[in-house]
């Protein structure tokens, strides 16, 4: 298995950035990634339309031949991964001197490809702040109706706070904090630089900030608050109803450490880095076929949620009490536990 498994691997490619002398290696499967997409359409977990597609990195610490340093001071990997709901859609990994800023743009551009052949239409797109860019946002704008994606504060972030003229308290977990909305131009400087001005559009920025308990002040802003930013061209919802619905992306985590600990992420079993994205994506093929077998057995079975976890459905429906019992002169196997089998 391991062998045919090795057989799928496509060669990496390596990449330059325009600044920088980091030689970035990454490893591309787009016939992996497409029969994983035919999938998912043939078992209906996705939509035609209106999906929410998340997307993030996530770094896969190891110690195989060819890992490289990350930014976490460990060898690892750090694949970028696309999740719509429960399913993982999209997987491009990338060595771990490779951050998630690096030439996202390319991976995103290829991932909104592979959706769009299969026909998958992306309604909202939510990503952190390694989205942030001129050019990541310039590609985003083309393939889907709406994006929300963590801004990052910086120097300029000072002359946005200052055309704000009303703050409104919001009450969160019994902590007040202030939250307000601005229409806000990013990246002006970056494109004048780079004479891409013709890029720059203007966006809703919803801003919230915290006291911060120790006083310290924002070298930015001059204030002693902690800021977080959302950049959206969504004007329908409300300040509250963008950041709810930012917020809800926090479930990609549960989806890496399901992949991680349930799905073999944690333990690799090759030591090359193409042959490793061929495990991760059929992993994560396992992981959508189980979502769809879990999810299809608990509209029958009462003591199965969607929610349980492999190792849970396998105690719960695999992994039960039984005994072989001479009735009549013949065999039974008796199942103990109230499930509905038959024998």
């Amino acid at each position: 298995m391991l062998e045919r498994i090795k057989s799928l691997a496509q060669p990496c490619q390596f990449f330059n950035t325009s600044r920088g002398t980091t030689l970035h290696q990454f490893s591309i499967n787009r016939a992996l990634n497409q029969i994983n997409l035919k999938l998912l359409r043939k078992l209906s977990l996705i939509k035609e339309r209106n999906n929410i597609l998340d997307y993030d990195n996530t770094l896969v610490f190891n110690r195989k031949a060819d890992a490289a340093n990350t930014y976490k001071k460990r060898h690892g990997y750090c694949p970028g991964v696309g999740i719509i709901g429960n399913n993982v859609v999209y997987i491009e990994n990338r060595n771990g001197n490779s951050n998630p800023e690096t030439l996202q743009k390319e991976t995103l551009e290829r991932m909104f490809e592979a959706l769009e052949d299969n026909k998958i239409h992306i309604g909202a797109f939510r990503a952190d702040g390694a989205s942030y860019t001129l050019s990541t946002i310039t590609e985003i704008v083309k393939h889907v109706d709406k994006f929300y994606i963590r801004a990052r504060v910086y120097d300029t972030f000072a002359e946005v706070l200052n055309d704000v003229k009303e703050w409104r308290e919001v009450k969160i977990d019994n902590r007040i904090v202030h939250r307000s909305s601005i229409l806000f131009t990013p990246f002006e400087k970056t494109a004048k630089r780079t004479n891409r001005k013709q890029l720059t559009k203007k966006y809703r920025l919803v801003i919230t900030k915290e006291p911060r308990d120790d006083g310290q002040i924002n070298m930015f802003t001059g204030e002693a608050y902690n800021y977080r930013a959302i950049l959206t061209n969504d004007y329908e919802m409300t300040d509250d109803e963008i950041v709810f619905f930012y917020n809800q992306r926090g479930a990609i985590e549960r989806e890496f450490d399901i992949l991680k600990n349930d799905f073999g992420w944690n333990h690799m079993p090759f030591s090359r880095l193409e042959q490793n994205t061929v495990f991760l994506i059929i992993t994560s093929m396992c992981r959508n076929l189980y979502q769809y077998i879990i999810t299809s057995y608990s509209r029958y079975y009462k003591y199965l949620k969607p929610s349980f976890r492999i190792k849970k459905f396998i105690f719960r429906f695999i992994c039960i009490p039984a005994k072989w019992l001479i009735t009549g002169r013949s065999y039974k196997l008796r199942l103990y536990g109230n499930i509905a089998y038959k024998t």
